[in-house]
């Protein structure tokens, strides 16, 4: 193979089968998890509640590499590896001497990077026991991804979709529907913070950190029935998406290149750890300077404007207590349509590594996302998911400023899902309805909703 290819393709063979734990290689100490009740740091036994010990177990792990089970890594083999791609019909339309390189996590069986999570989560929890699993979703592609990974292992799903893309991304409520999971729009008349909610704000658009607050208040009142999962923040969600950023590192070399930036939109941090954490591992221990780019909205930016303090994972404060940055647990964000990235606040791995300078942060506005997307599609042909379209976004950037310095560069970003279920956004765009809801905030804000932690 030669870098002349658009299509860097491996094997079955070359699956990973081992999943890569930044917490083995963090550069700078880690950050405690707190109580929600007690404001002391987590114990297992808590987390029991929510999760299965399998998956307590790797969140804690500091080995470098933990085992993929053979029996997901078979389901793996439905869709992975995936696809490196040579943007070179994008590269020419911009005119720019830069490599554009994307891995197309949009082959696989949900439409996104969610389901390398997703199908690992359910086979834990089969193992330990767990016959039912709640969680949220914002766009719909956790869900989706989480519906059919509970498929495959005969359980149960609930799901607290945010009440926004409810109404806007009806076609991934039907998916979800499709494997029969349950589905609610969050908030909902479900729970009783749902309720709460309702009767304080019956036109609230909902939010992530709202529809977590009712898939683990679900969890924890069943008495044990019911686990619950998620699709971003925590270690073991970010552990499982190295899958991602492995493979790439391997097609880089078919490639014969090496990417100088390496991008991936963020929201909780699930897309961007899961590229960007293995060649992390280079910089650190390899010697390499590859620049690492995360992605946001400007109507959610947590890392670009947020505050680095201890905050609810949640809403109604149930979930653990994080160190992140974070916009505040109460924050509803502006209904833009890139739905998977309106948490309030990020992963703590990836709010330590922002913190101490290893990898950097960009927030950019909707329309300007949307202008990426429909570029990327009719160049490349893809339509991508608005989520993508912020990396697609600072990719043209990259590129463009590499054209300005009349330098090449290698440029490597993570096509998570694609936006064939999105088409009433890319409608509101070219209707011209689409707005920049550009969030300003300062960290004066934000301080006074957070909880006293001394810590």
């Amino acid at each position: 193979m030669t870098k002349e290819q658009y299509k860097f393709l491996l094997s079955e063979h070359d699956l990973p089968k081992q999943w890569y734990n930044i917490n083995a290689d963090m550069p700078v100490p880690a950050t405690p998890v707190l109580n929600p009740q007690t404001k002391e740091p987590i114990t297992p036994e808590f987390l029991n509640v929510l999760f299965p010990m399998s998956l307590i177990e790797q969140e804690m792990s500091t080995d470098r590499y933990i085992d993929i089970p053979e029996e997901v890594r078979e389901i793996y083999k439905l869709w992975r590896p995936t696809p490196l791609m040579r943007a070179r019909r994008l590269e020419k339309a911009l005119g720019t001497p830069a490599h554009i390189y994307y891995k197309n996590e949009g082959a696989s069986i949900s439409g996104s990077h969610k389901t390398n999570t997703a199908v690992a989560q359910a086979y834990y929890n089969k193992i330990d026991g767990t016959r039912s699993l709640t969680t949220e979703t914002g766009a719909g592609q956790w869900g989706s991804a989480l519906a059919i990974a509970c498929k495959f292992f005969d359980m149960h799903l609930e799901v607290f979709m945010v009440r926004g893309s409810y109404r806007d991304k009806p076609y991934r409520r039907i998916i979800i529907q499709n494997y029969d999971a349950d589905i609610y729009p969050s908030p909902s008349a479900k729970t009783d913070y749902g309720r709460k909610f309702l009767a304080e704000n019956p036109e609230s658009p909902g939010s992530l950190g709202i529809a977590i607050s009712e898939a683990v208040e679900t969890a924890v009142k069943s008495d044990g029935e019911k686990k619950y999962s998620l699709g971003s923040v925590l270690n073991h969600v970010l552990l499982h998406q190295t899958v991602i950023g492995q493979e790439c590192l391997k097609q880089m070399e078919m490639a014969d290149e090496y990417p100088d930036v390496v991008i991936g939109c963020v929201g909780g941090g699930s897309n961007f750890g899961g590229i960007a954490f293995p060649f992390l591992h280079e910089n650190i221990k390899g010697g390499r300077t590859t620049r690492l780019v995360a992605v946001e909205p400007r109507a959610t930016p947590s890392l670009t404007k947020g505050l680095y303090a201890f905050d609810y994972g949640d809403t109604a404060k149930m979930a653990p207590i994080l160190k992140m940055f974070t916009l505040g647990h109460d924050f509803i964000p502006a209904p833009i349509h890139a739905g998977g990235l309106r948490y309030h606040g990020m992963a703590p791995q990836i709010c330590m590594l922002f913190d101490a300078g290893y990898i950097e942060a960009v927030a950019v506005p909707q329309p300007d996302t949307f202008e990426a997307g429909v570029l990327f599609a009719q160049t490349e042909g893809i339509i991508p998911a608005p989520e993508s379209s912020h990396a697609i976004r600072v990719a043209i950037d990259e590129a463009l400023d590499a054209k300005e310095k009349g330098e090449e560069r290698v440029i490597l970003f993570n096509l998570s899902g694609h936006g064939l279920l999105d088409l009433s956004a890319y409608d509101s765009y070219h209707q011209g309805h689409l707005i920049d809801d550009s969030l300003e905030v300062s960290p004066e804000d934000i301080k006074p909703r957070l909880p006293v932690v001394n810590f």
